[in-house]
């Protein structure tokens, strides 16, 4: 493919988008909001030389932390714009940093689109965090001589064929940028051979995120409410379908007094999962009626219903299964929970997140199931030896602290490139 064929096919989906970010906002009202910025019209203010980085939604921005923070602390001469492609990314950067940067949508990657946006804010350098490859975006940079960079870079086997089909425009887009800052080895190897050059291992910077200062109080706190007599599970950042899966190992499992926080990882789907609760008629309540209120032990279920407390969750439970792993959609970041030094487990699925999945898996802080039964079978048997939850707590804190300094690395790869 070619970025001329590449750019005609964006210009025929482009009527579309209307109804596209209608449709999503029947569900998500946020998604009729600032809608203008997808299509290149900004109103945010332009005061200083401008750093950007785009985190597409809650899990970059989450990651990008603590190289925003290091940004805004070594450039305060310089304005950090923060560009996201979803309504939950957006609010997650508002969460975390306030007004201490700027935050708009990036664009469509339609020409006349992105010219807009990099003449309003004219970067000094931009950052796509992990996979993020839009072709007429870096063309535009190149065009304007606007280093542009891909850190944090990730890229599974599985992504590596789907983008080998894309050909021409995928080998031009990655020597387009300036350079590559990617998180393992393999992930360096799977790029070098779609054509990118300038490309160096850092190490992945969701190891540098840490617990919020509060966390561990707060999460002593939500126990407190929970039971500290009660066994705890929590099945973190569940995708459609999964529910289901966790019920049925929990009701396999039959562990008396057990206690699940279920935390879906999309805010859309608490009522849905509320829902599901109440059909298969298991007592729960929602995280944002506890209210200070304890959880009377015939309640079952409590659904994670709020925004921003995931270290909190894992503070508060004793086994973590991460979600999106138990199906073909590739997992979720399983860093945060070993970083709370919590016992872990996984699906067969984790292709979004191989290399940190093994390295856990073989330091001892995590366990990876194959299905239902085996989840079961695994919650059985960490509830019943505390000995065993330990050893994995131990290994999840240890793991996490060796594999800490990314961000250090990834800011070296930039500063090449920041000028006034």
């Amino acid at each position: 493919m070619t970025r001329n064929l590449y750019t005609c096919l964006l210009y025929l989906l482009l009527p579309f988008t209307p109804l596209k970010l209608l449709w999503r906002g029947r569900k998500q009202p946020e998604y009729l909001q600032h809608w203008r910025e997808r299509y290149g019209f900004y109103q945010t203010p332009v005061q200083k030389p401008v750093i950007w980085l785009h985190c597409v939604s809650v899990g970059e921005t989450r990651a990008a932390e603590p190289l925003i923070k290091a940004l805004l602390s070594q450039y305060p001469t310089h304005q950090l714009l923060l560009t996201h492609t979803t309504p939950t990314g957006r609010a997650t950067s508002e969460q975390l940093f306030g007004d201490s940067v700027s935050r708009v949508y990036l664009p469509y990657d339609v020409p006349f689109a992105v010219a807009r946006f990099l003449q309003h804010f004219k970067p000094v350098v931009g950052a796509l965090m992990e996979t993020e490859l839009w072709f007429n975006l870096i063309a535009g940079c190149k065009q304007r001589d606007i280093p542009v960079l891909l850190v944090n870079a990730r890229l599974s086997e599985k992504s590596a064929t789907g983008y080998a089909k894309l050909g021409q425009v995928l080998r031009q887009g990655l020597q387009n940028l300036s350079a590559i800052a990617a998180q393992t080895s393999a992930d360096a190897s799977r790029l070098q051979s779609l054509g990118a050059t300038e490309v160096s291992i850092t190490g992945n910077i969701k190891f540098d995120v840490a617990p919020h200062a509060t966390a561990h109080s707060l999460g002593a706190q939500l126990r407190q409410l929970l039971g500290t007599a009660r066994p705890v599970f929590l099945a973190a950042s569940t995708r459609d379908g999964e529910e289901e899966l966790i019920l049925e190992a929990v009701n396999l499992a039959n562990i008396p007094n057990l206690l699940t926080i279920i935390v879906p990882r999309h805010p859309q789907r608490f009522d849905a999962v509320a829902g599901l609760l109440t059909k298969a008629s298991h007592p729960y309540m929602r995280r944002s009626t506890l209210d200070g209120a304890t959880v009377p032990n015939e309640v079952d279920y409590l659904l994670g219903d709020s925004m921003g407390e995931m270290f909190t969750y894992y503070a508060s439970c004793d086994v973590a299964f991460i979600g999106g792993s138990l199906l073909p959609l590739g997992g979720q970041n399983l860093i945060e929970a070993c970083s709370m030094g919590k016992p872990v487990l996984v699906g067969p699925h984790t292709f979004n997140f191989e290399e940190a999945t093994k390295m856990a898996i073989a330091a001892g802080a995590a366990n990876r199931v194959q299905n239902v039964e085996e989840l079961s079978q695994k919650l059985q048997q960490l509830f019943a030896h505390s000995q065993q939850r330990q050893a994995m707590c131990d290994a999840s804190l240890q793991f996490s602290e060796q594999n800490r300094g990314a961000t250090q690395k990834t800011l070296n790869v930039l500063q090449a490139y920041i000028t006034a």
